[in-house]
């Protein structure tokens, strides 16, 4: 993976989680094995069997409540073997062990049933999630009209599917038009502000007769949002968005941008970032300026690439403050296929940064179709 003389960090390995999952349901296991072997090979001074109580307490981090049950049975029923082995009297010590294991099983059987009922839970709401995920941000197709879609696309809050980076892409009667945004800050208010604007986007991208009337229909959408719902932050957030349309009949591009960061446009081994002579305010801000919505059209001829990117890419810092060298990878990146271009981007930013990737990370990389492709393509 090509790196342009840069360190890179060095990613520590951490076991998967079914490997956890195993190791922990051998550990109680192993815990009587490694108890009763050492209790009887030692002297009849050292007693050793105490220690099984810890079997059924680690049993219920890992079995299920059955299981858990099992093993404070079995740890009991060693504790009594052992002490059998040893002549000790049945009472007051073997009844008073075997008290205290029975009540450590009783307190493990109902904590692995806490557990397991969260575990439940848990898999509800992550599938939830999942569709949410479909439904808010769905998945790009491979091809849509004269072009070839890639996408990279990281959350950075921890287990989260959908940030704060929005993208879509549809195909209109003779064009594809795409939108990637970056609502301002994070949480579950980006999130929302960011359904907000698909929403107003995917209602209005069929019908609006240009891309500054598509983006006419997002501010007006957020401001609409806010109206109905004034408890909501959604609508005091601003957002960054750059909207594309692709002619089927013209080989150029169309781009607006409300306060985006520029695409980077490659042809062939040259990448340059798109000029916006007077980008437009942010969303939400757009109201603070009279100003109308300027469009740049750029030539995008088949095999040229066009790179749409959020901050969370272009902001990426190493440990010296310095800002990630994106336009330099692209040119270094020019030969690559564009499918593999999401996965080199992603290791390489992940490895430049100080602190990995700690804002949401959105980025598509689009490609214009050689002819032969294009009548090929579904």
């Amino acid at each position: 993976m090509p790196t342009g003389g840069h360190r890179h960090r060095r990613r520590r390995s951490w076991p998967r989680p079914h490997t956890q999952i195993t190791i922990g349901r051998a550990l109680p296991v192993l815990v009587m094995v490694l108890t009763v072997v050492v209790d009887i090979l030692t002297p009849d001074r050292e007693r050793f069997d105490r220690l099984l109580v810890a079997a059924p307490a680690l049993a219920a981090v890992t079995w299920s409540v059955r299981g858990t049950v099992v093993i404070g049975l079995v740890a009991m029923a060693l504790r009594g073997l052992l002490g059998a082995l040893r002549g000790e009297p049945v009472a007051p010590d073997l009844l008073a062990n075997e008290t205290v294991l029975a009540i450590v099983t009783a307190g493990a059987v109902w904590a692995s049933r806490v557990r397991a009922r969260h575990e439940r839970d848990l898999r509800e709401v992550t599938a939830v999630a999942e569709v949410v995920q479909r439904v808010v941000l769905r998945p790009l197709p491979p091809r849509l009209g004269p072009v070839a879609l890639h996408l990279l696309y990281v959350a950075a809050a921890a287990k989260a599917r959908i940030g704060g980076d929005f993208y879509e892409a549809v195909r209109v009667p003779g064009a594809v038009r795409l939108m990637l945004g970056d609502v301002q800050g994070k949480g579950l208010g980006a999130v929302e502000t960011a359904s907000v604007l698909l929403g107003s986007f995917r209602a209005a991208v069929d019908d609006a007769p240009d891309l500054p009337a598509l983006a006419d229909r997002l501010e007006a959408g957020l401001s609409r949002f806010g109206d109905w719902e004034p408890a909501s932050e959604a609508a005091e957030r601003f957002a960054t968005v750059v909207l594309v349309e692709i002619p089927d009949d013209t080989d150029v591009v169309r781009l607006l941008s409300c306060g985006h960061p520029a695409p980077l446009l490659q042809h062939g081994a040259r990448v340059r970032p798109v000029e916006f002579t007077e980008p437009s305010l942010p969303v939400s801000l757009a109201g603070l300026a009279d100003a109308g919505h300027r469009v740049e059209e750029v030539p995008f001829e088949p095999g040229d690439r066009l790179l749409l990117f959020t901050d969370g890419v272009s902001e990426t810092r190493d440990r010296t403050g310095t800002f990630y060298p994106l336009e330099e990878r692209m040119r270094s990146w020019a030969a690559e296929p564009g499918e593999r271009l999401p996965t080199l981007l992603h290791r390489d930013l992940t490895a430049y940064g100080a602190d990995g990737l700690d804002d949401d990370v959105a980025a598509i990389l689009v490609e214009r179709l050689p002819a032969p492709e294009l009548v090929r393509a579904p």
